[in-house]
């Protein structure tokens, strides 16, 4: 992995939980360990290969513990490391955030130029 200088905090946090999947893994493994169909389940329309990729950036980043148990059947278990736990600590107020805003951000039509969807935010909330 590349090592990357950032200009800020927040430049550096979007970095690393960036993405559309990472945060809603971070929270399925905030419930205690899950195995991959566990955490595949839990994060509702992610492909098997998008998670596999974003499992791997993650423990890359040191957010994720790949456990993996010699047995037969073989057993791979991912957990948040502590530093994992933090940054999903760190993401609640957004996701109340997003909570309490939910309706408003729902009813921003995606299929509008920019300057058009500003405005109907703005008219919304």
């Amino acid at each position: 992995m590349k090592k990357r200088t950032y200009s800020c905090g927040l430049d550096a946090a979007v970095d690393v939980v960036g993405g559309k999947w990472k945060a809603l893994i971070l929270w399925e493994l905030h419930h205690g360990p899950r195995r991959f169909a566990e955490v595949r389940r839990g994060v509702s329309g992610i492909s098997e290969k998008m998670l596999i990729q974003q499992l791997r950036e993650m423990e890359a980043y040191g957010l994720v513990h790949r456990e993996v148990y010699r047995q037969v059947p073989p057993k791979v278990e991912y957990s948040l490391t502590a530093f994992g736990a933090s940054l999903n600590e760190a993401l609640i107020p957004l996701g109340e955030w997003g909570e309490r805003h939910m309706a408003t951000i729902e009813a921003i039509p995606r299929d509008q130029p920019a300057e058009k969807r500003s405005e109907a935010a703005g008219a919304v909330g």
